[in-house]
């Protein structure tokens, strides 16, 4: 008989009072990492329980419910996580890591101080509350439970993080979100598989990303098991990853590495260089800021040094924003006589965190028009906070953000070539930064210029040239309507037009008419002579004479299919030089081409 089946017969053996004893024998801790999207520097580590198979459970659910039955949970848990912490501790960069926890709700309002208990074990190992997150499942309504939220409070103020597990997949995951200050959504591994080739998926995990951080909460992409998903969610926005494609978990810490090196991504991040980036970094207010951990004698000064500022942000002691701090929450004891005294009494109990209240964040590299949406979300609050790798990097009011939106439509206004009213270079090339990362649906970029144009505008002079380039921005904007339609102007007779949407079929249709009505509409530009002979006479870049025929248009398509992210945007130019080539040689003037996925 295998020793597995043996361990089986020995817990029934034993009966399940002993679940307990039998579980110190077997279960060990894996610690799995979990990484920062756009670094691939790890953040943390969840703990996961190994070796419950050995007791005769299938999953770890199994054994926990065996304990409940038995009156041992609240033992079980105990065992688990001072495991889990002892091994944390253990690491040379513990202090500068979260260690993810996963707590059972069924212990909510059972015997003793659950957070005390917690808090002491903590000061034994030396760690510091805000480096673990206890994970609350939506395995079970927490809406039946009237002693949650008295609890989540006493977490929270107490100095630990919170997070939503499985989030999606559950009883109330929104509700909670709703309800309670969390600093982290765990997205569930069934909308992660395959999200790359999965609009459905894609729009729905972008919409809960979006909807998390007004709320000022972190996202986390569990499960990510393929390189395709990583990249979709780092694109989608998700703050943080956890899977086997991240790291498998290890109950061996000497496995474990500060820096996952085939994780870290090569210019995937948006260019820093975009209009949108440039703005906030020129705006950005960098406040100082208070730490959960400082007693309240540190904001008081922080608040006597800046008496015209009414808050300062919040941060955990990994440098993580956590809300800001009004003036008016502590004001009556800044200026109550006895106020500080209070607040120094033990019995009184009030530190930093009971004071603070969530508020909006932002990544720097957001774009200012979603940003704004950010900020009009949460109502009411007082700036964005933004981050850089998940860190503090300073605060936008909302008279920031509105300067920089306006400064933004300013600029892009003066940009528009004065000829055809057309945005210039800098606006094609975020919204071609912006489209290359977006893989929800097929896109299309298309580049035009005209064929023969210089012995054209050396002929009839620049004033029938202006009108041959405005003519072709008319005919554009009449074909291409919507707000999926993109209308640029690189300069001269080079014109740009990016569409979302739509069948290779229907570009080929609609590129055809509009290469034929420029043809056709061109003409009256010619003089009768010159449209006789259907040439004209002229000097060719190479400055040598010789006859042309009459100007056309071309045009190159390249086309990056549904669910292909690109990170790097000279991909695109590089290939679109090649199609153009081949769109000018043709008899056409058209060729399309498709960006496969390798």
């Amino acid at each position: 008989m295998s020793a597995a089946p043996a361990e089986v017969l020995s817990l029934r053996r034993f009966g399940d009072d002993q679940v307990v004893t039998l579980a110190k024998l077997v279960i060990e801790n894996a610690l799995q990492p979990i990484v920062e999207a756009t670094t691939g520097a790890v953040f943390g580590y969840e703990s996961l329980m190994r070796g419950f198979e050995r007791l005769g459970f299938a999953s770890p659910v199994e054994l926990l419910d065996k304990a409940e039955s038995a009156g041992q949970l609240l033992a079980l848990e105990h065992l688990i996580n001072s495991r889990a912490v002892a091994a944390f501790a253990k690491l040379p960069d513990f202090s500068a890591r979260t260690l993810f926890l996963n707590f059972d709700a069924r212990l909510i309002g059972g015997e003793g101080d659950i957070v005390e208990r917690l808090v002491n074990h903590l000061k034994r190992a030396n760690i510091a509350p805000s480096s673990l997150c206890f994970e609350l499942s939506e395995r079970f309504d927490s809406s039946r439970m009237p002693d949650f939220s008295v609890l989540v409070r006493q977490l929270r103020l107490a100095g630990f993080k919170l997070a939503i597990d499985d989030f999606g997949a559950g009883f109330n995951g929104l509700k909670l979100l709703c309800d309670q200050p969390v600093d982290y959504v765990k997205i569930d591994r069934h909308f992660i598989s395959g999200i790359d080739k999965d609009a459905r998926r894609r729009h729905l995990v972008r919409h809960t990303v979006n909807m998390a951080h007004v709320l000022g909460t972190r996202v986390i992409a569990e499960g990510v098991e393929t390189e395709a998903e990583l990249l979709a969610c780092r694109d989608l926005g998700c703050d943080l990853m956890q899977g086997y494609f991240i790291a498998r978990p290890t109950t061996h810490l000497r496995e474990l590495q500060a820096v996952y090196p085939h994780l870290q991504p090569e210019g995937v991040r948006r260019s820093s260089s975009t209009l949108d980036s440039i703005l906030i970094r020129k705006e950005i207010e960098q406040l100082p800021a208070a730490r959960e951990s400082d007693d309240l004698d540190s904001v008081f000064d922080l608040f006597r040094l800046n008496p015209r500022q009414p808050f300062f942000p919040v941060l955990n002691a990994d440098g993580e924003p956590r809300g800001i701090l009004h003036e008016y929450h502590v004001k009556e004891m800044i200026y109550h006589p006895f106020g500080r005294d209070l607040l120094k009494n033990r019995i009184y109990q009030r530190r930093i965190s009971h004071f603070v209240t969530p508020a909006p964040i932002a990544d720097l590299d957001t774009p200012a028009d979603e940003m704004l949406k950010i900020f009009a979300g949460m109502d009411g609050s007082d700036c964005v906070i933004l981050t850089e790798n998940m860190r503090y990097a300073g605060i936008l009011s909302a008279s920031s953000l509105l300067k920089i939106i306006n400064e933004k439509q300013l600029k892009m206004a003066q940009e528009q070539n004065p000829l055809t009213g057309l945005p210039g270079n800098r606006t094609i090339r975020d919204y071609v930064q912006r489209a290359i990362l977006d893989g929800d649906r097929v896109r299309y970029f298309c580049y035009c210029d005209f064929d023969d144009f210089k012995p054209f505008n050396d002929t009839y002079g620049f004033q029938k040239g202006d009108l041959a380039i405005t003519l072709f921005a008319a005919l554009l904007r009449r074909h291409f309507i919507g707000e999926e339609k993109f209308l640029g102007h690189v300069g001269g007779d080079d014109f740009f037009v990016g569409i979302d949407g739509g069948t290779e079929e229907d570009m080929t249709a609609v590129f055809s008419r509009l290469i034929d009505d420029f043809r056709s509409d061109v003409r009256q530009l010619y003089s009768p002579e010159h449209l006789s002979a259907g040439r004209i006479s002229g000097y060719g870049r190479d400055g040598v004479s010789k006859d042309f025929p009459l100007m056309r248009c071309s045009i190159a398509v390249l086309v990056l299919p549904e669910g292909l992210v690109l990170s790097d945007g000279q991909v695109v130019s590089k290939r679109i030089a090649e199609i153009k080539a081949r769109a000018k040689a043709s008899e056409e003037g058209f060729a399309m081409e498709s960006l496969d996925r390798s």
